[in-house]
């Protein structure tokens, strides 16, 4: 009898998310940014962008103003924002199977070589992120098709 395992490596929304607020601000770095003109230029919830947002803040990626003239601008030069870290800090769980958590039992354990093929997938996966920034992702040609997505969904502020 063979077993089939078939594993989808997926970032949260959260992350996701956490990614697209960075790369807007990214693009955006010679001036503040509301949440609201994030949410909107992404058609996405801006109540789920505060949160977001607020857990960028806590872990030092983006600098938030309140009030008259506030709003978002990175906390560290896109060449600073490792996307390892952000994708560590940002996802609560990373473990691939039951196996990886702490205090999981599997009737497999000790004869399943899975959890070390997917510890070393996992491993190699993080290493790319290791080895990028937030300014790969904005660096050329990139920066200009990512202009031109941002300004096909234009943002106009009603204030």
């Amino acid at each position: 009898m063979q077993i089939w395992y078939i594993f989808s490596m997926r970032l949260t929304l959260h992350t996701d998310y956490a990614l697209r607020v960075l790369l807007y601000l990214g693009l955006n770095q010679e001036r503040r940014v509301s949440i609201h003109e994030i949410a909107q230029r992404y058609g996405i919830s801006e109540n789920h962008l505060v949160k977001i947002v607020h857990r960028l803040g806590q872990g030092g990626f983006v600098t938030t103003m309140r009030g008259r003239g506030g709003g978002l601008v990175l906390a560290r030069s896109p060449a600073e924002i490792n996307l390892g870290d952000l994708v560590r800090f940002t996802e609560e769980d990373m473990a691939l199977v039951a196996c990886f958590q702490t205090g999981q039992s599997c009737l497999l354990t000790g004869a399943c070589r899975l959890q070390n093929l997917l510890g070393d997938a996992l491993g190699a996966f993080m290493a790319v992120l290791d080895g990028r920034t937030l300014a790969d992702l904005l660096a050329p040609p990139e920066r200009a098709t990512l202009i031109k997505r941002m300004e096909s969904r234009p943002f106009h502020d009603a204030s």
